[in-house]
């Protein structure tokens, strides 16, 4: 409901009404925090959730399966026939158990650095769209997938400043085509520590730590302690012990080369701030730390190797609903750069990027061509529903002004395009729909279960012109070229291959647009 004018006249009795009736409303809004909207307007009445969009619902249940197809470790109840254990000796080396956390793509490694990442956006989508899961059904599912990674977290970080950031050596995991369920080469360890820091991969761990502790915290408490002690021991290490992982380890620069590592500092801050309500945190992020890596005024790409974006929305939901913070200069600086992400991606705005296909699609590189989209589309209609939810009309962008409903339709035309709506007219989520991806490059979907290999007798698998054996359900494959071609071969992972970090970046956007309903205003 839209603030409306206040009315002239001296009855008394209608004054009255009118006071009372504006007690009532700030009650409610107190007490149930949540707003159900009208897609045609940019208010909102207190109520749950709205009826699902099937669409999105069907599409969010597919997405959700691929973090079972990609576990690692002991699976329990399992329901991926073509799946079973593996990784059961991760760990063993250094008297750990790192069976658990999530294969990164297509292939059998634990990169602890996007899977950090993958977490952190997973408990992100939960946390503000954990009612619109649940009214899909699919709220266990997502807590479930993020529990598998934090477990390995937890285990992964055995004192106060050490952290295991990597299982596998990719130069010969690379140099196999097998299941995981039939893996024999070796599965070395990297470690960061006060000697060879890491912050990026520390501050990062630290943010899925804080998050996850918020998703966990009313269903298990003491987990959910477990992992903010963590995430409180692994920022203290990234800020004190501070260095460029993939500079000190450079065995990782072909795979995940990190360009900085201020950007996960200022998130993970920003994590423990909404998590613990300690305002140190704040100070953080506004002080010194905030004038060198906050790169207010540019707007960037969200990613796994670049926060800022993330950071920026995550931040203006502090200013949006704290008027005490609302007013910082910082703050305010937080969220115009967020605003001016938001006037980026919209098409019509005068600021919009040009990079994009014709048909629409944020477009950024050829490899991995959906990272992009689909992580900008789940920003923005986050912002899109704090300004619902804050019942803000409009932002600016230079001369025009775009309301919260044009964030929303942007983020559903880029989910639409994925979904199908495409010059390919297919989907580019592997499961969805009548036509999909049927050569994903991954192993464990390109071999028969009851095929017998060892690491090089399965290149066979890959080099086979019959579709994948098993369906890589869930899966975001890498979606078009600008031109807005996509050749579905297994041998062109650069289109075909699929990603845990784009997963949980889908997994947010449908979720998002599930229902018409608002975000919570706190975590807590």
């Amino acid at each position: 409901m839209g603030k409306g004018e206040k009315s002239g006249g001296c009855m008394g009795w209608f004054i009255a009404f009118i006071v009372v009736a504006a007690i009532a409303l700030a009650i409610g809004l107190t007490l149930r925090n949540k707003f159900h909207h009208n897609d045609d307007d940019d208010g909102g009445v207190p109520g749950p959730p709205g009826a699902v969009t099937k669409k999105y619902g069907d599409a969010l249940k597919i997405a959700l399966q691929f973090f079972d197809i990609q576990k690692s470790g002991k699976l329990v109840d399992n329901e991926i026939s073509w799946r079973g254990d593996s990784g059961l000796q991760d760990g063993k080396e250094a008297s750990l158990d790192l069976s658990k956390g999530m294969y990164d793509a297509g292939d059998h490694m634990k990169f602890g650095f996007p899977m950090a990442y993958t977490a952190t956006v997973l408990s992100w989508a939960i946390l503000e769209y954990g009612d619109q899961m649940n009214a899909a059904g699919q709220l266990q599912s997502a807590k479930d997938s993020l529990r598998w990674i934090t477990d390995f977290f937890v285990n992964a970080h055995p004192e106060p400043n050490v952290l295991y950031i990597q299982v596998g050596d990719p130069d010969l995991d690379h140099k196999c085509w097998d299941r995981p369920e039939d893996m024999t080469e070796k599965r070395p360890l990297i470690q960061i520590n006060a000697s060879t820091p890491g912050t990026e991969v520390a501050a990062e761990a630290a943010a899925a730590m804080a998050s996850a502790s918020l998703v966990f915290k009313s269903s298990d408490s003491t987990y959910s302690k477990l992992l903010l002690k963590h995430a409180k021991e692994l920022f203290k290490f990234a800020d004190e012990h501070r260095g460029v992982y993939s500079e000190n380890i450079p065995e990782v620069q072909t795979y995940y080369n990190s360009t900085g590592y201020g950007d996960e500092l200022l998130w993970a801050a920003s994590w423990l701030y909404h998590a613990t309500r300690d305002s140190t945190y704040l100070d953080y992020v506004t002080g010194s730390n905030g004038e060198s890596y906050a790169n207010w005024g540019s707007p960037t790409w969200f990613s796994w190797d670049d926060k800022l974006p993330g950071l920026q929305v995550l931040l203006s939901r502090v200013s949006f609903f704290d008027s005490k913070i609302a007013t910082n200069v910082d703050f305010k600086k937080y969220r115009k750069t967020a605003e001016a992400v938001m006037c980026g991606l919209l098409p019509k705005s005068p600021t919009a990027t040009t990079s994009r296909t014709r048909s629409g699609l944020i477009w950024i590189s050829d490899w991995n061509a959906l990272q992009h989209p689909v992580a900008s589309a789940f920003l923005a209609v986050i912002y899109s529903d704090y300004m619902r939810t804050s019942q803000t009309k409009k932002i600016q962008c230079d001369a025009d002004a775009f309301s919260a409903l044009d964030l929303r339709k942007f983020a559903a035309s880029q989910a639409n395009y994925v979904l199908g709506d495409n010059p390919m007219k297919m989907s580019y989520l592997v499961g969805y729909g009548d036509k999909y991806s049927q050569y994903v490059h991954h192993r464990g979907a390109s071999i028969p279960t009851d095929a017998t290999t060892r690491c090089s007798d399965g290149w066979k698998w890959l080099e086979s012109d019959q579709p994948n054996p098993n369906v890589a359900t869930g899966a975001l494959v890498g979606g078009p070229f600008l031109n807005e071609s996509f050749v579905d071969s297994r041998n062109n992972s650069m289109q075909t291959e699929p990603s845990t970090y784009n997963s949980a970046a889908i997994v947010g956007l449908l979720s998002g647009l599930l229902t018409t309903s608002s975000v919570v205003t706190s975590f807590t």
